[in-house]
């Protein structure tokens, strides 16, 4: 049992933490949530004793043993299976005392340990740890230094969830995950037999890998039962009952001070009006809960281009003469949203390069729309921000001219304050770093957005706030992400990214889950829908019911352009002589323009359909 006692601890005299108390009993999963900058990652210092608390105890139990991820695995040339093998230090001590032991009993004693601890085994189960991270069995004989700094921290995670700690702490675990690799530490989290602390803000997580949520708020620790969304309910009945008691104690009070400020100078009620402030004096002020600053995005409105925005055909791509990707054959309109799925190293990054133009077609044809603009976002680019600059100075470089009132606007309209604006980069939080990213992205309104990992370093409150952005843009996304409450949300296509192909995934995202926790690496025909689809979430309906609106507001703007051309049209000079030329132009148009209200209305009628099934379940 872990129990946190009556704890504080300050930060150059400011209080991080006081006074807070939680006991987590032997074997729960818990979840630690809280806004950035709360203290979350501190605790975790305190548990482990790297740092001295100012006041109260944390206690385990004897022997216990403490295990999280290391910063990184060194990048020499052990290989990774023998890395990870190593992490069960009493298994590599005991292994290395047989080989040299003489003692009889010694020796015995030594053999039955070996066998509680089911040494003989051992490398099985580190090769399936890693397997499940995304490793092959080739790759596990690989030394560390072959691998980049992302893919050892894959190592890292290996390495302590094979030496099976009683305490296991994890900051972020699926910050350096695909989809892939985050779904399966959720199945092999929710079976660990020993306590979990886990921070994160993997909504997806929360609900599938833990029991409990510890809130770290307002200074204090609270334990709640269930996951993330139960949490969640918790939390606003809560709020509403505290908001409730204070509006109703502030009217007492104010009907008390009435009392005293009408009686206090008359002597017949002067008794009576100084009960009434002893009354007031004894009262313990319950506040209303405070409304934490609301975090948003705002992306700009591209205008709408005619469709398809990108058609590639029989198209191949790579990096010199080596084929990443061969016979693509895709189409991307203006409001599509999609997905891509696969494993690291699949290609869905070089696809994503290859569609925003960084990566030349080997051969094949792809089309782009003339003035088709872009905005890419891929983790790296955070990595790659001016540290010694401000918010501010980045965009002045992109938008010299603009004046310097407008570039706040901007910057607060992605959650960047006045104080941030010209806080140095380098000292921003990460959440701060990708929230400038993705001001940067989008700064040119886009009519095509490629988003890659983009919650990395987002909590909670923000990510939800980029649903929204994205439910509101009106531009193509194409989204590579391991949170699973994202992609469900924004896209509404999928795409498979496997062996060199690219192709459309006909099932959902719960199928595609299913069919990688049993083991397959990437479906290629889904399950059967079930017969009774779970009713979709209050977001779900949301966002259907704003893509029906603006398939409607689509239609209705192309039936204004079609009165309008059919007005010119019927104008009797337009068939004089001498316009025959002109005349077909306005006739092609029109053409076009009947083309282009065809699909819009199939759109619609398709977003209706989806809005009243999800009405239905």
């Amino acid at each position: 049992m872990l129990r946190i006692e009556d704890i504080s601890y300050s930060i150059a005299g400011r209080p991080l933490i006081e006074h807070a108390s939680a006991t987590i009993p032997d074997g729960h999963k818990v979840g630690i949530v809280g806004r950035n900058g709360t203290g979350k990652t501190t605790l975790f210092r305190l548990i482990r004793g790297e740092l001295t608390l100012d006041t109260g105890a944390i206690g385990l139990p004897p022997r216990a043993r403490i295990g999280g991820v290391a910063q990184e695995v060194p990048g020499n040339e052990v290989s990774l299976i023998d890395t990870v093998l190593a992490a069960d230090t009493e298994r590599a001590d005991l292994l290395a005392e047989a080989e040299t032991a003489t003692d009889p009993t010694r020796i015995a004693e030594v053999q039955t340990r070996l066998a509680d601890i089911d040494a003989w085994s051992a490398e099985g189960r580190a090769s399936t740890i890693l397997k499940g991270l995304g490793f092959t069995d080739a790759e596990q004989r690989m030394p560390c230094s072959a691998f980049s700094g992302g893919w050892r921290m894959r190592v890292a995670l290996a390495a302590v969830l094979f030496s099976a700690p009683d305490l296991l702490l994890l900051d972020e675990p699926t910050n350096y995950l695909d989809l892939e690799g985050a779904l399966w530490l959720e199945s092999y989290l929710a079976k660990y037999p020993h306590t979990v602390l886990i921070i994160s803000h993997d909504r997806g997580l929360l609900n599938r890998a833990v029991n409990h949520i510890l809130h770290l708020e307002g200074r204090k620790l609270t334990l709640y039962a269930g996951g993330y969304d139960d949490f969640a309910r918790q939390r606003a009945a809560q709020r509403a009952l505290q908001a409730a008691a204070a509006k109703k104690q502030d009217a007492r009070r104010a009907h008390l001070q009435s009392f005293v400020d009408r009686f206090k100078a008359k002597a017949s009620k002067a008794k009576q009006a100084q009960s009434r402030v002893k009354m007031l004096e004894k009262m313990e002020r319950i506040t209303a809960p405070e409304d934490a600053a609301r975090t948003v995005f705002t992306f700009p409105e591209p205008e709408e281009m005619s469709p398809p925005i990108i058609a590639v055909e029989g198209a191949s791509t790579g990096y010199g003469d080596t084929v990443i990707l061969r016979g693509m054959t895709l189409r991307i309109d203006q409001d599509d949203r999609i997905a891509l799925l696969g494993r690291n190293g699949e290609g869905k990054s070089t696809l994503s390069k290859m569609l925003s133009d960084r990566l030349p077609l080997i051969d094949g044809k792809m089309v782009r729309s003339p003035k088709l603009r872009i905005g890419f976002f891929a983790q790296h680019q955070v990595d790659e921000l001016h540290v010694d600059e401000s918010p501010l100075q980045h965009l002045m470089r992109v938008r010299p001219t603009e004046q310097q009132s407008k570039l706040r606007a901007r910057l607060a309209g992605f959650g960047l304050g006045a104080e941030q604006a010209e806080t140095e980069v380098g000292r921003l939080s990460g959440g701060q770093k990708a929230r400038l990213s993705l001001l940067l992205a989008t700064i040119d309104a886009p009519h095509m957005l490629i988003l890659d990992e983009p919650t990395n370093h987002l909590d909670i409150e923000s990510r939800e706030a980029l649903v929204e952005a994205l439910t509101a843009y009106t531009g193509a996304v194409i989204l590579v992400s391991h949170d699973m409450h994202l992609l469900s949300l924004v896209a509404d296509r999928l795409w498979l990214v496997k062996d060199g192909r690219v192709s459309a995934y006909d099932g959902d995202l719960e199928s595609y889950r299913d069919f990688l926790l049993a083991g397959n690496t990437g479906p290629q025909k889904p399950e059967k829908p079930k017969e009774k689809p779970k009713r979709p979430s209050r977001d779900q309906m949301l966002a259907l019911r704003a893509e029906a609106r603006k398939c409607e507001e689509r239609v209705a703007k192309l039936n204004d352009m079609a009165d309008k051309l059919s007005a010119k049209l019927a104008n009797p000079a337009l068939y004089e002589d001498g316009k025959t030329g002109e005349l077909e132009v306005w006739n092609r148009k029109y053409a076009e323009l009947r083309e282009a209200m065809e699909k819009a209305e199939t759109l619609w009628m398709a977003a209706l359909e989806k809005l009243e099934r999800a009405e239905a379940a």
